[in-house]
This record gives structure tokens, sequence and C-alpha cells, in this order.
């Protein structure tokens, strides 16, 4: 292993820059020669690439987003930017890529390891969560800490004026945001993507918390599930409280990443380097019960990560 490249992909999310600060340093170590290609799968097909060094990644631990900047590629969906992406891989002479990125990264990198002789490692770094079968993705928990400080504001005018809010999170297609945000933040419901949304049953909830004596409640909601505003509508209809929705919005993606998100940057850094020297591929790196672990890309691309749905559960008990 005598060169590798470095590539950010999809949305970005907090730690990626210390994921790839671990990666050139590692490289460095090993005599490893490193070059970054910018502006994610684009950067490749057309070749657009920075040298990186031990040097170059200074000062960037705790900055968030990606120094090596990320877009969304639609030509790398094509036979033609696949191949292009491939060729370009062999004319740098790289003996490895790691492709930093989510869900949709990681099925990206798949498709190109099945066009080109390259090793391909993956690290997953998302704010959804949703990497197969990893417990946990690089930028998650910095996504759920910068969600909760906004609802622990919002919960003070909530209380103060007696009124329920609707916080509406990140996550189109899957809610393990917003159940994290849910349960840490005391939210009265959260809903999900993955479990069918019931109107009804959220307006009779907000009743009983207010026979209860709850003058204030929290609704945490993916944006995935939609229809924020009707939901707005009929708990004040119904209900009658005041009602404000509020949308967190791109917050969430951006700010310092925890300790957390750091440290999970390092150690899946680590084993895609121990990986590529032993001259292996074709892997997406994880952690799975405290262990970090490597599983195929292919095995990550046709499973789907399940959402844990007795953490829903935990939080209604706990929002009595």
């Amino acid at each position: 292993m005598k060169k590798i490249g470095i590539v950010t992909s999809g949305g970005d999310a907090p730690g990626m820059n210390a994921a790839i600060r671990a990666l050139v340093r590692l490289s460095a170590w090993n005599n490893i020669e490193t070059i970054g290609f910018l502006r994610g799968w684009e950067g490749i097909i057309k070749n657009n690439f920075i040298n990186l060094d031990a040097r170059a990644v200074s000062g960037i631990l705790h900055l968030g987003g990606t120094i090596l900047k990320t877009t969304r590629c639609l030509e790398f969906k094509t036979k033609e930017g696949l191949e292009k992406a491939a060729e370009n891989l062999r004319s740098n002479n790289l003996d490895g890529l790691v492709v930093i990125g989510g869900d949709g990264s990681i099925r990206g990198a798949y498709e190109l390891s099945r066009l080109t002789d390259v090793k391909i490692v993956a690290l997953p770094a998302s704010i959804d969560n949703d990497v197969y079968p990893s417990d946990e993705t690089i930028g998650f928990d910095t996504a759920v800490n910068s969600a909760l400080t906004e609802i622990n504001k919002i919960r003070d005018t909530a209380i103060s004026h007696e009124r329920t809010f609707i916080v509406e999170v990140m996550g189109r297609k899957r809610g393990f945001l917003a159940v994290e945000v849910g349960l840490t933040a005391g939210a009265e419901v959260i809903l999900v993507p993955e479990v069918e949304y019931d109107e009804d049953a959220v307006v009779e909830a907000i009743r009983k918390n207010a026979r209860k004596g709850k003058n204030s409640s929290i609704i945490v909601i993916a944006e995935g599930v939609g229809k924020t505003t009707s939901l707005a509508e009929a708990i004040e209809k119904n209900v009658g409280v005041e009602v404000r929705v509020s949308v967190l919005g791109y917050v969430q993606r951006g700010g310092s990443p925890t300790a957390r998100s750091r440290y999970l940057a390092s150690i899946f850094a680590a084993k895609a380097i121990e990986l590529l020297l032993d001259g292996k591929g074709g892997a997406t790196i994880g952690i799975q019960k405290g262990q970090v672990t490597s599983t195929s890309l292919d095995e990550s691309c046709r499973n789907e990560k399940p959402l844990n749905l007795e953490l829903l559960r935990l939080a209604e008990k706990l929002a009595v």
C-alpha cells in the first residue's frame, strides 16, 4: 500500500474532518502517500484533488463540515460516470480509496468497487445514523446534542407561554435522530417515518396531557413524516392549546464535533488503514457493542439498519 485517496461524499457530518486528519496522519506514519478528492464523487470524475500530508490537516480536528467539500453528483450514478471515476483511480496509481459518508455514499463505493481493483473502504459518517450494521455513525452524536441544545431553549418558552411546540428534526427516510433527540429531550410525542402516522392518536395524547395538568408539550417529528402544519392545526382545533412549529434544519449538521464523534472518526480511520495495509478492501467500517468491526460493502448495501422501537415505547412511558 503506497498511495491512497480520500473522498467525502453526500451530506456533510460533524467529524468528517477528524476522520480525514486521522487517515492522513496514520498514512504518513505508515509511509503511504495521500491525496484528497474535492467535492465528493465529482472530484474523482473530474480528477480534481489535492495532496495531503500531516501538516495539511493541522487544526481541522475541531472543525465541522469537510475541508474536501462535498456535493451531490448525478453523473456518478451513470455507467459513464462510474467508469470515469474508476479510470481516474487507476491513472493516479492509487492502491486504496477511503470513502467517508452515509448510506448513499456507501452504495456508491460498492458500485465503484465493482469496476476497479483499487481497495475501497468506507467510513460511515452521517447524522442520520442509518448505515448498516454500525451501531453509530460519525457525526450522529454531535447532531443529537445540537438538536437537544435547541429544544432545551424551546422548552423554556413552551413552559412560559403554556404552549405545545412541534419541533422538526432532520430525517427524510429514517427516524434515528428523532428518536434519540426526543427521548433525551423528554418529548411527549415522537413521530418517525418507520411508524405509521396517526394524527388522532397524537391529538389524544396532547389532550390527555392537558387533563393531567401538563400545560406545555414538546412533539419531536422527523422531517420525512411531513404533515407538520396540519398536525399543529388539528391540535389547536381539537385541544384548544396554542401550537408553534420550529424547524431546526441545517443547524443539526454544523458545529464542532463532540468528543464522541471525534473518537469514532479516529478509531474508524485506524481500522480502515489496518485493512488497507493487509491488502483488504470492499468493506464498511463500523462499531457494534463497543467493538470496531468491518462488513462487506455488499452486505452493508443489501441490508437496512433497524430502528429500535423499544426506545419509542420508553419515551412514551417517561412522558406520563
